[in-house]
């Protein structure tokens, strides 16, 4: 057998032939191909959970702002003019043609719609129209004129379901009140259609005045009143209502009153003039309600006693509760809560003259 040479013959003092342990790398021992794939699929895992976490939190704070925004009625989308009916709400429409709806047709061509109407939905693809019956009415019609789709779908404020008919009712007035050109009759025909709505809780026109119109002033919820007599005695023979100016209806609606057979009166004057314009029908209330006496068939002027006057009751919500006065020939009367004998006699006195001062 061959044996190995050696190559070196050293000798090394037992002392130092210690050898150092080489130091381990800085970053550990080196991880195998598994235990590196499994590592890297956890922090994957992790990130991914928190990306999931951060989406949930951004779509629930999404879903509370939709709610936020569609209970302020914010909510914007475009939805199918067939889809909207309009049969919740008594409205103050003209049985006429409204002049106005050839003006609006022609903005919505040349710029669009600036303001949505406002719906509420009632049903899977079903809404109620709340507010924008003119510009839901230019829709239709410009979509029946022209057949473009562009019209057949219109922008509509979404409103939360929920609402009380009432706060309905106040939102679609307080939406015309804002308008320069609303008459006082449609005013006063929003205020019939409330007291005759089934669905309210109200019959009384006064009532019906002092809720939907609560935001104006007691004069001029005075006048509605005065035109809501007017329009429900006369409403089917006059034609063009929404021209009748302040002044006019009061004296008309005042003589109405006063001369309880003289609506048949005026309304044979206006029937005896079918197809009249606006300033023939002014012409003839005008007419009606001249101060010139009555005269007899033979031409004298009529003798006996003058026409008894009506009686006009009001309700008023003051700020410290609701007061009715009752006002007729020689009478004023004020019923309110409160014990008007505990009144210092001066203060009554000078309330007193200020009520006859502010008449005139």
């Amino acid at each position: 057998m061959t044996k190995k040479r050696r190559m070196f013959d050293i000798d090394i003092p037992e002392e130092e032939a210690v050898v150092e342990e080489a130091p381990r790398p800085a970053m550990g021992l080196r991880r195998g191909p598994m235990a590196t794939a499994i590592g890297e699929n956890a922090e994957s895992l992790r990130e991914r959970q928190q990306q999931e976490a951060l989406i949930r939190a951004e779509n629930d704070a999404l879903a509370h702002e939709f709610v936020r925004l569609k209970k302020l009625g914010l909510v914007t989308d475009l939805i199918p003019i067939a889809a909207v009916d309009a049969t919740k709400l008594i409205r103050d429409r003209s049985r006429r043609v409204d002049p106005e709806l050839d003006d609006l047709k022609a903005s919505i061509l040349a710029v669009g719609l600036s303001n949505p109407i406002r719906v509420e939905q009632v049903a899977e693809g079903r809404y109620e129209l709340v507010q924008g019956w003119r510009r839901l009415s230019a829709y239709r019609e410009l979509f029946a004129e022209t057949g473009d789709e562009r019209f057949a779908r219109i922008p509509a404020g979404l409103m939360a379901r929920g609402e009380t008919i009432q706060d309905l009712y106040r939102r679609m007035v307080d939406e015309n009140m804002v308008r320069k050109d609303i008459s006082w009759a449609e005013m006063a025909r929003l205020a019939q259609g409330y007291a005759e709505d089934p669905s309210v809780d109200c019959d009384d026109l006064d009532e019906a005045v002092n809720i939907l119109f609560a935001s104006a002033g007691p004069q001029k919820r005075s006048y509605i009143r005065r035109f809501a007599f007017l329009m429900r005695a006369m409403e089917k023979v006059l034609e063009h209502p929404e021209a009748i100016p302040r002044a006019l209806g009061l004296e008309v609606a005042h003589r109405l009153e006063a001369e309880p057979g003289s609506s048949g009166r005026l309304a044979a004057a206006l029937r005896a003039a079918p197809g009249r314009t606006t300033e023939e029908e002014l012409a003839i209330l005008r007419d009606f309600a001249g101060t010139r006496p009555e005269v007899s068939p033979q031409g004298k002027p009529a003798r006996g006693r003058p026409a008894k006057r009506g009686k006009t009751t009001l309700r008023l919500p003051l700020a410290m509760g609701d007061v009715k006065c009752t006002a007729a020939q020689g009478r004023v009367e004020l019923q309110f809560d409160r014990d008007f004998s505990t009144v210092d006699r001066a203060r009554l006195e000078a309330a007193v003259e200020a009520f006859f001062q502010t008449l005139g």
